[in-house]
């Protein structure tokens, strides 16, 4: 027998990031020398301190039974020391911060937490395609906010309908941005409280990238503005600052009410990560953060390297200030897919077509800069020989 999935699963957006990913592996197994830019996954190790902590609480036989549903307190506390050493953040371990499977996890979980079925939810358009699949799950209804240039690819509130806005009970942001580099200042933050306060909303702020910032401006936590955490929450991960993407472990923190959501729902579907990687995730957060300014230098290179480069050759480039990831403009007469499909058949060079992070994506293509600087050089002499732009020398 077959058995039919459920309508809920028959709605869930199409992942492009798999489609991407066989379109690559095709061209590896045809023995091409694929370079894969359009990936998010960090290209660095794990810290060896880190690995090395998780070593020793692996071997620890208490380690090994069920851990706390809610999380470790030790965890927890790591995270509210993390953020007041590093942000000026005052928070409950207790009632403000919930442990989590990896930022991705909490924030497909929340819209089943906080909406019910036809409640509003705003995400940002281009945005974290996982953002559409957690309005799905939850049968929320999804209303995009559009990122443009002109507006430093910052939401623009007046331009919601007031229907939009009174309907809406939970709205996502992220900043530094992902696929669009931009970073968001603490006016902008400030907006975003009070409008969420004029509404009555709850606001999500996805800082997966708050580790990385560029020009000596480290990227500021919505929670250090004032009212943000009487109106929302943000969920940090650890895959990006600590190189941790495999170990799947993050937190949220802020309004206890969202928190207490959270923790709720998370109990009925786990029982908290394995102990031994929590106590892995709170080295990170006490411990040396040496190999957090060391990778942040290396990402600012790496940005460096490739906005000259993109200069040279005449590509139209909107400089990222946080993340690692650059958004640059397709040339006229392609679209982002058939532009990425080019790259790839061509020049063997993989990037990520911006239509796939939502309509206001398209024209766009998403470059990750993960990878060493003689392959973003190669890349783009890759690029270059294709001629598809006016070339231009380095000094202008």
């Amino acid at each position: 027998m077959e058995f039919q999935q459920s309508d809920v699963l028959k709605h869930l957006p199409k992942q492009f990031f798999a489609a991407l990913v066989q379109k690559v592996q095709k061209k590896v197994q045809e023995g091409v020398d694929v370079i894969n830019l359009g990936q998010g996954n960090p290209d660095q190790p794990t810290p060896s301190h880190i690995v090395k902590a998780m070593q020793e609480a692996v071997a620890k036989p208490e380690n090994h039974q069920y851990s706390s549903f809610r999380g470790t307190a030790k965890l927890k506390k790591a995270a509210a020391v993390f953020y007041e050493r590093e942000y000026g953040v005052t928070l409950d371990p207790m009632t403000e911060i919930a442990i989590l499977f990896g930022g991705k996890a909490g924030l497909v979980e929340l819209p089943q937490c906080l909406l019910n079925p036809n409640d509003t939810l705003l995400v940002p358009d281009p945005g974290y395609p996982d953002y559409w699949s957690g309005a799905v799950l939850a049968g929320a209804n999804m209303v995009t906010m559009p990122l443009l240039e002109k507006h430093q690819f910052l939401p623009d509130y007046n331009l919601l309908s007031e229907d939009d806005k009174k309907k809406a009970k939970l709205m996502y942001l992220n900043y530094p941005n992902n696929p669009t580099g931009a970073t968001a200042s603490r006016a902008f933050f400030e907006e975003t409280v009070t409008f969420a306060k004029d509404y009555r909303m709850c606001v999500v702020h996805d800082f997966a990238y708050g580790g990385i910032g560029f020009d000596g401006e480290k990227p500021i936590s919505f929670l250090q503005v004032e009212g943000a955490k009487e109106t929302g929450i943000e969920i940090y991960t650890l895959s990006k600052t600590f190189n941790m993407a495999g170990w799947r472990v993050g937190f949220a923190a802020g309004n206890p009410s969202v928190i207490e959501a959270i923790e709720l729902y998370q109990e009925h579907l786990f029982v908290s990560l394995f102990k031994a990687t929590q106590d892995a995730a709170a080295e990170a957060l006490l411990g040396d953060q040496t190999c957090v300014k060391v990778q942040n230098d290396r990402y600012e290179k790496r940005r460096n390297t490739w906005i000259a480069l993109c200069k040279e050759i005449g590509w139209d480039v909107c400089v990222p200030k946080g993340s690692f990831f650059a958004w640059l403009k397709v040339p006229d007469g392609y679209t982002s897919e058939s532009f990425s499909d080019l790259l790839l058949e061509k020049a063997h060079v993989v990037v990520a077509p911006g239509n796939g992070f939502g309509t206001h994506g398209e024209g766009y293509v998403r470059v990750g800069l993960l990878t060493s600087e003689e392959r973003l050089k190669e890349a783009a002499d890759r690029i270059a020989s294709l001629q598809l732009f006016e070339k231009k020398s380095l000094s202008t």
